[in-house]
């Protein structure tokens, strides 16, 4: 017997906000088949301080409306090897950060890299999805169209 556990319904694509990174009403597509998140960037470098790891990258890229250039300092939470959209698998550095979706904030580890020729900046994959969301693909923008409705 299955526990009936109530979940939000997301659609196939969303806009979310993450705002340790300063990026608002960004889309998003939702990917079960990827199991890390990723975000768009470039200009990807790691430095270490000591023990610790750190990596600059600059988000989004210059055709983007909310893409301003800044580079930001963030700390590495880890190099993991992950597929990309072709089948290749690449080290990618991943970050940890907060995301906002239906006015609930939620950590989130995303995996840096060039998302310059995908559709969406942003992929949300089943690590942040799972015991949480459900997946309506016929469907887009449920969390935005919701967002600042109160419960």
């Amino acid at each position: 017997m299955t526990r009936k556990v109530d979940k939000l319904v997301i659609g196939r694509k969303d806009k979310v906000d993450f705002p340790e990174l300063g990026l608002y009403n960004i889309t998003s597509k939702i990917d079960t088949g990827a199991y890390t998140s990723a975000i768009h960037c470039h200009d990807i470098k790691l430095i270490r301080k000591g023990k610790r790891k750190f990596v600059t990258f600059k988000l989004l890229d210059p055709s983007h409306s909310t893409y301003n250039g800044k580079l930001l300092k963030h700390e590495l939470l880890a190099e993991r090897k992950i597929k990309n959209s072709s089948g290749q698998s690449e080290e990618r550095c991943i970050i940890k950060t907060r995301v906002i979706l239906f006015d609930s904030s939620y950590d989130i580890e995303l995996s840096l890299t060039d998302r310059s020729k995908m559709e969406c900046p942003v992929l949300l994959g089943r690590k942040l999805l799972r015991k949480r969301f459900l997946v309506d693909v016929g469907r887009i923008n449920l969390s935005y169209k919701n967002k600042g409705v109160k419960k």
